[in-house]
């Protein structure tokens, strides 16, 4: 497995293109498609690669936009919370799961809070969190409420994760869990106790 990093400086988005370099295989995805570029494109056709899927962490203009560029190129299975991104039917997935893209095994986990459909994924040893956690912070959330729950699951499903685990973000560098516990602002030992939830 390959991730390549690519950020949309309209935006300050970052998508990541994922590659099964197995002869056998041979296939990609995208995931948060923000803006798809020529860099992106060559990257693709370049290696000979067959995009297979797109992975959507949240339904937010800035983060899919891009799709309907590469459905006028490609014909990949879009997977997201919604049954609809950015004109497109997508195959629902919903709580928590695997599923199977570009031969590789993917987890993914249901982490409300920065918004209601927000999914993380694990390939391998790296979460693709979307909004849901950047480096330092957790995502913008609308009330006090999704505050609580975003705090709660992140602690839930991103921070009992191994603390070697890479977390690639929707915005900003890549961090660890180990960090995240750490060094998180948002997040602090004793923080936003499951209480009351």
């Amino acid at each position: 497995m390959k991730i390549y990093f690519h950020l949309c400086i309209d935006e300050f988005t970052n998508s990541y293109v994922v590659i099964n370099d197995d002869p056998a295989v041979m296939e990609a995805l995208i995931i948060d498609p923000g803006k798809i570029t020529n860099e992106i494109i060559n990257q693709i056709e370049g290696g000979k690669y067959k995009l297979t899927g797109v992975l959507i962490t949240h339904n937010h203009s800035n983060h899919v936009q891009g799709l309907r560029v590469l459905n006028k190129i490609y014909t990949p299975t879009v997977y997201a919370a919604d049954s609809e991104i950015e004109g497109t039917k997508s195959f629902v997935i919903r709580g928590d799961g695997k599923i199977k893209v570009a031969g590789m095994d993917i987890d993914f986990f249901s982490v409300p809070g920065h918004s209601a459909d927000s999914m993380v994924y694990k390939i391998g040893d790296v979460l693709f969190t979307g909004d849901t956690i950047t480096s330092g912070i957790i995502g913008e959330t609308s009330s006090e409420y999704s505050k609580r729950l975003l705090c709660s699951k992140i602690k839930e499903k991103i921070f009992s994760q191994n603390d070697g685990t890479i977390i690639m973000p929707g915005h900003g560098s890549p961090t660890t869990v180990a960090a995240e516990k750490q060094f998180n602002l948002d997040i602090r030992p004793g923080t936003y106790s499951t209480a009351g939830l």
